[in-house]
């Protein structure tokens, strides 16, 4: 009896720590259960979107502000559009920017938002108009190196 009373208290405590550490990548990668009313959608467009997929940072001033939910080629324009939630106590200025960033040589690419002057916000569907794609490091030190100046 003392055994199966030993087994049973190591089995819960092991089952604790499986839980707590669930509980605890849940709150570290910001997965939530079901649909959150606390974020709104926009979308944009992109000449180029290596780097990014759904589930990227959306970062506002280095903060994270959202992620990428969808992304698909647009078949008129060639262009990749992106649909981004963001926080529903973040409002985008309507003249905001949008960009593809790096964090640095071995890190990797994150959707920037760069707050614009305006004081109307965007509303929930709207398209951040101002774009710029990521930037390709190969390309980047290839023209560097064949001394191309454009």
């Amino acid at each position: 009896m003392a055994e199966n009373t030993a087994e049973v208290a190591v089995g819960g405590v092991v089952l604790a720590a499986a839980i707590g550490f669930l509980v605890y990548a849940g709150q570290v990668t910001g997965f939530t259960v079901g649909a959150t009313a606390s974020t709104y959608d926009l979308t944009a467009s992109f000449r180029s979107a290596d780097g990014i997929a759904v589930g990227t940072d959306v970062r506002l001033a280095g903060v994270k502000v959202g992620s990428v939910t969808e992304m698909g080629l647009n078949a008129e324009s060639y262009r990749a559009d992106i649909t981004i939630t963001v926080d529903q106590v973040i409002e985008v200025p309507e003249d905001s920017s949008i960009s593809i960033s790096s964090e640095g040589l071995l890190g990797g690419n994150f959707v920037e938002i760069v707050p614009g002057g305006s004081p109307f916000p965007l509303e929930a569907g709207a398209e951040i108009e101002d774009t710029q794609g990521a930037i390709s490091l190969i390309s980047l030190l290839s023209k560097f190196v064949s001394g191309d100046a454009e």
